[in-house]
């Protein structure tokens, strides 16, 4: 059983990077330059911003870039494969927009919590791109991970936020 946990949590490892990669980026960013957000200030049909500030081009070039990166890491030591890893990473990214244009069309602001949606957007983004990619999909591993991601996210985002990159701590 733990080996089938430590192989899906080294399977999906590229979305994770790719899905944490933006606050980083943000950070480091936001100091030199302005970021760019990718919906270009434009509203949607409800008047509301169709994604918001926070979601950016450059977040979504480096989260990307960023979880082929590990991807192709894990590839060296033959762990995954760089096709794999870049469509687990894109998808992601556009599982997180889903998200985030979700709780635009609902009133919520950038930042505000939104419990589950918040912590399995990504993942659902990263497993539906791979099986539409690659047409199969390991459902036990797709479960493990619908269990073990809420608990890793929300951990994480209390430790981004107690090193100073996030400014709430889920």
């Amino acid at each position: 059983m733990l080996a089938t946990v430590a192989k899906a949590l080294v399977w999906i490892l590229p979305a994770y990077v790719a899905n944490a990669a933006p606050v980083v980026l943000a950070k480091l960013l936001k100091r030199k330059t302005r970021l760019h957000p990718l919906d270009f200030g434009c509203v949607f049909l409800d008047g509301r911003r169709v994604f918001g500030d926070n979601k950016t081009i450059e977040g979504l070039v480096g989260g990307f870039l960023a979880g082929a990166a590990v991807a192709l890491a894990l590839e060296r030591l033959s762990l995954h494969s760089l096709p794999s890893g870049a469509v687990l990473s894109l998808g992601a990214l556009l599982g997180d927009l889903a998200g985030a244009f979700v709780k635009r069309r609902i009133g919520m602001k950038p930042g505000d919590p939104a419990p589950l949606l918040d912590q399995l957007d990504f993942l659902m983004g990263a497993l539906a791109a791979h099986f539409a990619a690659f047409g199969e999909l390991d459902t036990s591993a797709a479960m493990i991970l619908v269990l073990l991601t809420p608990p890793i996210h929300l951990a994480t985002n209390a430790l981004a936020y107690l090193v100073g990159l996030k400014q709430h701590p889920w």
